[in-house]
């Protein structure tokens, strides 16, 4: 039964069990309705509403979006408890998120045990609460405390709802005795029946340029995206109308944002970021290796942010580095790292030196004896990796994992070096690694199922986002990138500025344009990668010699003062340089290129139908398991915006058709056959599949 009622003396005790989050099915809704009409026709003076398992109502039953409503909805459940003619009393425990707690605001009073958090999650699904959220909280906790809350979707403890006025008090455990304990000292106290929504906003708290100001600041944070914009109105509408027109009004926001792109979007994103870390095919008795203690190869930026993402777990770090300077060098690093995110007040400074000191530095390979896993972090070159392997090798004991951090290398190579390539993985990370949340993990010919099983453990256990790679240059996320840089260059060359290109990207939604993302990384990375490379591996020298043009003029990018811009030395600040263009142009006049304008539309339009028709081909050939594993890795690795669900669901909302078609008219403008439609794509095409028509017949 998903919903059980009691009578524990002269208190009836309504109970959600619906495993794993309780979450709101139909089921749980109708089951809420039933049971508070028992209660409200018994001998009970007040109504407890708790939940079995890990936790209270996690919010409502995602999978029921887009599907016709069934009766009673949530805000029809909301209004019978709030209507009770005796006491409802919430006892939280675990999260009480979304509709869970908005059914815990219509009740009249809110208990939780100090370790519960609540809040109202619903923005980073391009939702907004649909049951009373918006209209309830500034209610009870004024204007800026809900917009702070539901806008940024993050909850909040126990200890800070009861101060802010959410919950009205902190029991301990166990809950059941608790909270049954308060309903009866609210029975005693003669406690009335607190509805709030007969509460008044605070007209002090609600002025016009109070919420014309976290329009301009949500703008900002939340570039592009609409549900935090419809939040704010919904805040507003309570502070304007009686609660039954504002709940009117948030239901009407609710559902338009439930039907729009940007939603559907993120709740792809939402459940693409949960099978990214299953692995198609792997043998269902392979476990996960134990991982106690982690090694480190390599003390710089990508190193050290490396161990910081296993010390922020809790897990021990050995790193080593060749000398004792370099290791110095690494550890402080890692110390000032620790330093600034103290000085945000984003950690404690016990916390930071707890952590700091799971790391310990050595120059000696034989400390990396007891690793369980050891990661390689070292300079991008196959003779040096395979140098280490080849040393890991050696000083690693049996079972082991050996990873490498390479973002292009052949993982097969660097395994053949070692005795045991059935050890070795490829574990991507990205820098900086420790905040970046994607982890490509690459398997090799030889890598055992239960290697990846661990590597795919390990990324959840460490707070990344793990998806499956196979082998290739570049992977999945890094070979979208070299087609997608491509584009950058040869849409400057043919007439584009630097600052329409990364204003086309960026109004599309991008955290940062391809050429300020090239100014950022150093754009002699990309110089000396390509000094290794042949003639034809390099391709088209227009798609390259504007960057190699600036390296050899010593503009390297922020870290010289100059790259595409001109950065301001203190502040970084970037500004427009006419150097750039004269650069572009004597390249244009070199290659006998005639610059022409170019709209916004056609730059945007090149950049991403570069990435869709290769994450095509990487589909096809294995190297992704799934479309959405490669949406996961460019929404969480590349800054592809999450509002618009990555590359892949792109180009399912454009219509496969439709980019074929595209594809095929860059083919016939401009000769490059790399535009040529990818073979999987045009195939769904002629048989008028979808993506998820190929999945569903592929496995």
């Amino acid at each position: 039964m998903l919903v059980s009622y009691e009578l524990v003396d002269d208190i009836g005790v309504i109970t959600v069990n619906n495993p794993p989050v309780n979450a709101l099915s139909h089921g749980v809704r109708e089951g809420l309705v039933t049971a508070l009409a028992t209660a409200q026709a018994d001998s009970s003076k007040a109504i407890v509403l708790l939940c079995e398992g890990r936790t209270f109502i996690a919010g409502a039953e995602i999978s029921e979006f887009g599907k016709p409503p069934q009766a009673p909805s949530l805000p029809e459940v909301n209004a019978a408890i709030e209507g009770a003619s005796k006491p409802v009393i919430a006892a939280l425990h675990g999260t009480a998120l979304g509709g869970g707690f908005e059914v815990a605001l219509s009740c009249h009073y809110r208990c939780a045990v100090s370790d519960a958090a609540v809040g109202l999650p619903e923005v980073k699904l391009g939702l907004l609460p649909g049951a009373g959220g918006t209209q309830r909280v500034p209610r009870l906790i004024g204007v800026e405390a809900a917009l702070d809350m539901i806008a940024s979707g993050k909850p909040v403890t126990a200890a800070k709802a009861l101060k802010l006025g959410l919950i009205d008090r902190v029991v301990d455990a166990p809950l059941k005795a608790a909270a049954l304990a308060y309903a009866r000292e609210l029975v005693a106290e003669g406690a009335m029946l607190r509805r709030v929504r007969d509460m008044k906003v605070s007209a002090e708290d609600a002025s016009a340029e109070q919420f014309a100001s976290w329009r301009t600041t949500l703008g900002k944070r939340m570039r592009g995206q609409q549900a935090p914009q419809r939040i704010v109105a919904c805040v507003e509408a309570a502070s304007r109308l009686p609660f039954d027109e504002g709940l009117a009004f948030e239901r009407g926001q609710f559902v338009e944002c439930t039907e729009s792109e940007q939603s559907a979007a993120l709740r792809h994103i939402f459940f693409a970021e949960r099978q990214a870390p299953k692995v198609l095919g792997l043998d269902p008795a392979s476990q996960p290796r134990p991982i106690q203690r982690v090694g480190i190869i390599g003390g710089g930026t990508m190193g050290g942010g490396i161990a910081m993402c296993f010390a922020n777990a809790g897990i021990p770090v050995t790193l080593l580095e060749l000398n004792q300077d370099g290791l110095d060098r690494g550890l402080a690093l890692i110390g000032k790292n620790y330093g600034i995110t103290v000085s945000k007040g984003k950690l404690s400074e016990q916390e930071a030196v707890r952590r700091e000191r799971l790391i310990r530095g050595t120059t000696d390979y034989a400390d990396l004896g007891e690793v369980d896993l050891v990661i390689e972090a070292v300079f991008e070159s196959m003779e040096v990796k395979r140098q280490v392997f080849a040393r890991l090798d050696e000083v690693c004991k049996p079972g082991a994992i050996l990873a490498t951090n390479t973002s292009y290398l052949d993982v097969n190579e660097i395994a053949r070096v070692t005795d045991r390539p059935q050890d070795v993985v490829g574990l991507h990370f990205f820098s900086p690694a420790n905040v970046m949340r994607l982890l490509e993990v690459v398997r090799a010919d030889d890598t055992a199922d239960d290697v990846l099983a661990t590597a795919m453990a390990i990324g959840k256990r460490i707070g990344k986002v793990p998806v499956l790679a196979r082998v290739c240059f570049g992977f999945i996320g890094n070979r979208m990138l070299r087609q997608y840089a491509r584009e950058a260059q040869l849409c400057m060359i043919e007439g584009a500025s630097p600052e329409q290109i990364d204003g086309a990207l960026t109004g599309f939604g991008m955290a940062m344009g391809p050429l300020a993302v090239g100014d950022l990384a150093g754009l002699d990375i990309g110089y000396k990668a390509r000094q290794a490379l042949t003639d034809a591996q390099k391709g088209d020298p227009k798609s390259y010699c504007i960057a190699d043009a600036l390296v050899e003029m010593g503009r390297l990018g922020q870290k010289s003062g100059a790259g595409y811009y001109r950065y301001d030395p203190e502040t970084r600040a970037r500004s427009v340089d006419p150097e750039v263009l004269e650069v572009i142009e004597a390249q244009a006049s070199k290659h006998g290129v005639s610059r022409r304008a170019l709209s916004s539309d056609e730059i945007l339009d090149r950049h991403l139908m570069a990435l869709v028709n290769e994450g095509f081909r990487i589909l096809e050939e294995g190297i992704a398991q799934r479309p959405g594993d490669i949406d996961v890795a460019y929404v969480h690795g590349y800054g592809f915006p999450a509002y618009q669900g990555g590359p892949m669901f792109y180009a399912a909302q454009r219509g496969l058709a439709s980019v074929r078609d595209r594809l095929k008219a860059l083919q016939r403008q401009t000769g490059a056959g790399y535009w040529e439609p990818a073979p999987l794509l045009e195939r769904l095409v002629s048989q008028g599949q979808s993506l998820d028509d190929w999945m569903a017949e592929k496995h």
